[in-house]
């Protein structure tokens, strides 16, 4: 699909399942304001993820760990308004369901009610199963990620792979089980080895979505601003750049400086 119809159908959790029992790739990419969510839901994304990456893209913190729950609600729902099709689904930000599954279910609350989105996500495995069955069981869809959490930046102190050891690797593999059974309708794989990806594909029912983890998954995500070339400086290896936006921009505003300078801007065309 290039493009949505007028009479394309929402995408939902179900269709993501049909879609890794059929063989069909799932392509996700983030967004945090009306524009941008408007832009790729039209082109026909499946998911969209408000992610708590806005921390480092629209607020330039060096973490995802300042952004709070109440910033990423304004995010969601400022998406979900330019949303006609896709899935969103909204990131809980660090600090509000780590300490136990009452705040976990009640930050998720908060963000299905405020927002009007359609699925939250969290970092983690066995520690946070409980909060996973809380808010499935409230009716919340819940999206898992496992790999390179960005939330635990200081704990793992480097963005490096994740799971490159045997032991760390079996133990990721556990833990996608454990979300599975926990309820999870997707995991999200990020920066993990391609041959530990693909075996945690095959190994559990529910679809993978990876960034970094090669194309044994069900499905992609990258950040829409990378994407886009917006970002200058973040190089990764698994980043495709598909537009250079950040010189186009750059030089499209040096020419409005130069016409203004000049008073070439406005002409009599542009007057009133």
């Amino acid at each position: 699909m290039s493009a949505v119809s007028k009479d394309a159908k929402r995408m939902t959790t179900h269709v993501l399942q049909r879609m890794k029992r059929e063989g069909e790739k799932i392509s996700m990419l983030t967004a945090y304001d009306f524009s941008m969510a408007r832009i790729i839901d039209s082109a026909g994304i499946d998911v969209i993820l408000v992610g708590d990456s806005a921390s480092n893209v629209m607020a330039g913190h060096e973490t995802t760990l300042p952004i709070t729950l109440d910033q990423m609600i304004y995010h969601a729902s400022s998406v979900i308004r330019g949303v006609k099709r896709s899935l969103v689904v909204v990131d809980l930000p660090f600090g509000s369901y780590q300490s136990n599954s009452d705040k976990a279910l009640e930050s998720a609350i908060r963000i299905m009610k405020e927002s009007g989105a359609h699925a939250v996500k969290l970092e983690g495995g066995k520690k946070i199963k409980d909060s996973v069955k809380r808010i499935v069981s409230a009716g919340v869809p819940v999206m898992g990620h496992l790999g390179l959490t960005p939330q635990s930046i200081y704990k793992f102190g480097t963005y490096t792979v994740r799971a490159r050891e045997e032991e760390e690797a079996k133990e990721l593999i556990e833990d996608a089980k454990v979300l599975q059974k926990a309820g999870c309708f997707a995991i999200v794989l990020e920066k993990i080895p391609a041959e530990l990806a693909k075996k945690v594909s095959e190994t559990i029912s529910i679809p993978t979505i990876g960034i970094g983890a090669g194309p044994g998954v069900d499905g992609q995500v990258l950040v829409s601003h990378d994407l886009f070339g917006l970002t200058k400086d973040f190089n990764p290896r698994f980043l495709r750049r598909y537009l250079d936006c950040y010189n186009e921009m750059e030089n499209a505003v040096k020419a409005y400086i130069r016409d203004v300078k000049a008073k070439d801007f406005p002409n009599e065309k542009e007057s009133y």
